[in-house]
C-alpha cells in the first residue's frame, strides 16, 4: 500500500511545486479540450480517446476524494476549484470550436454526440466501477500503472466538448444530457472511490500526517453531499433511461408498420427516429405518393397512436439508361 505522503503527492496541488503542477494541469486541460472537441467535430474515435488520456481532470477529482477521506479542507478547496475550473474551460473551448464549424454539431449528424446525450443506469454503473479502479491504482503500488486505461474507461473532457458543441448549436436539451453524463461520472468517482479508501483504511492515516491549527472537513456532512450528488444522477438516469427504453419499444411497432404498409403500395422505409417526442417515418418510393391510411390502420393494431407518428413520404424517380 503507498504511504499517504505519496497519495498527496499524486493527487493534491501543494507544495513547492504547486505553480508548475497547476500549469502543467491548465495546459493540459485546454489541449485536450480542443483534442476532444476537434475529434467530436470530425467523428473520430481514436481522437476523442487520445484526449481522454491527456484530460488531467482525473487528478483533482481524486484529489477531491482524498481530501474528504483525511478532512482537509485546503486540498478540498483547491481540488474542487480545479475540476469545475477545468470543467468551464472545457465547455467554453467546445463552444468556441463550434462557431467554426459550418454545419451544426448535433445528435441528429453526429454519432460522437449522440453517444453521449442520453446517458442511461449503465453509464453510472460503469462510471463506479471506473472510480473504483482509478481509488485502487492510487492506494496500491502493483496496479498504480492501470490509471491510463482508467483515463480512457472515464469519460470527463469529450461529453463536455459536446456540452459546449451542442449549446453553441441550440441544442439545449442535448447540453444537459452531456453535462448529465459528465455530473455522473464525476459522482460515481467520488462515491466508488471514497468507500475504496475507507475499505483500505486511508482515512485512519490522517492522525499521523495532522498538525496544529490545519483546517478540517467534516467528513460526514462531505459523503452525505456525495451520496445526494449520486442519487440525483441516479434518478435522471432512470428517467432517461425510461424514456429510452419506451421510444426503442415504440420504434420497432412504428417499423413493423411501415414495412408492412410499405409492402402494400411498394414504398420502403429508410429511417425511423424519435424527434421531440414524436416518431419520424422517412419513406421513399416511386409515384403516385400512396394514401396513408392503411399505415394508420397498420399503427393502430400495434398500440400506437398515429398522433404520434410523423410520416415523411419521398417520391423516387428511377432512370435507367440503355
Amino acid at each position: 500500500m503507498n504511504t499517504l505522503e505519496h497519495m498527496r503527492d499524486t493527487v493534491f496541488f501543494e507544495g513547492p511545486e504547486i505553480g508548475q503542477r497547476l500549469s502543467r494541469f491548465w495546459i493540459l486541460i485546454v489541449l485536450a479540450s480542443v483534442i476532444a472537441a476537434a475529434g467530436v467535430v470530425a467523428d473520430s474515435a481514436a481522437t476523442v480517446i487520445g484526449a481522454m488520456i491527456v484530460a488531467p481532470l482525473m487528478t483533482p477529482i481524486l484529489g477531491t476524494m482524498l481530501s474528504v477521506l483525511i478532512a482537509d479542507r485546503t486540498n478540498l478547496i483547491r481540488s474542487l476549484s480545479l475540476v469545475v475550473g477545468g470543467a468551464l474551460a472545457a465547455i467554453a473551448i467546445g463552444w468556441l470550436i463550434g462557431l467554426t464549424v459550418v454545419t451544426d454539431v448535433v445528435a441528429e449528424t453526429n454519432p460522437q454526440v449522440a453517444g453521449r446525450v442520453s446517458p442511461r443506469l449503465i453509464d453510472l454503473l460503469a462510471a463506479l466501477a471506473t472510480g473504483a479502479v482509478g481509488s485502487v491504482a492510487l492506494v496500491r503500488r502493483d496496479v498504480s500503472d492501470t490509471l491510463p486505461g482508467v483515463a480512457i474507461a472515464i469519460s470527463l473532457v469529450p461529453p463536455l466538448s459536446v456540452v459546449g458543441l451542442t449549446f453553441e448549436a441550440g441544442a439545449w436539451g442535448q447540453s444537459f444530457g452531456a453535462l448529465l453524463l459528465f455530473l455522473t461520472n464525476v459522482a460515481a468517482i467520488l462515491a466508488s472511490g471514497t468507500v475504496v479508501l475507507a475499505v483500505y483504511g486511508v482515512h485512519r492515516l490522517v492522525a499521523q500526517a495532522a498538525s496544529p491549527g490545519r483546517r478540517t472537513v467534516n467528513r460526514r456532512n462531505a459523503i452525505v453531499v456525495i451520496a445526494a450528488m449520486v442519487v440525483a444522477v441516479g434518478v435522471s438516469l432512470t428517467a432517461n433511461s425510461v424514456t429510452i427504453a419506451r421510444d426503442t419499444l415504440r420504434e420497432a411497432r412504428v417499423s413493423e408498420a411501415a414495412q408492412a404498409f410499405g409492402e402494400t403500395v411498394g414504398w420502403a422505409a429508410s429511417d425511423i427516429t424519435t424527434r421531440d417526442g414524436q416518431v419520424v417515418v422517412h419513406m421513399e418510393g416511386p409515384l403516385p405518393i400512396p394514401d396513408t391510411d392503411r399505415l394508420r390502420l397498420e399503427l393502430e393494431e400495434r398500440g400506437v397512436a398515429p398522433s404520434e407518428v410523423r410520416t415523411e413520404l419521398e417520391p423516387v424517380r428511377v432512370v435507367t439508361f440503355d
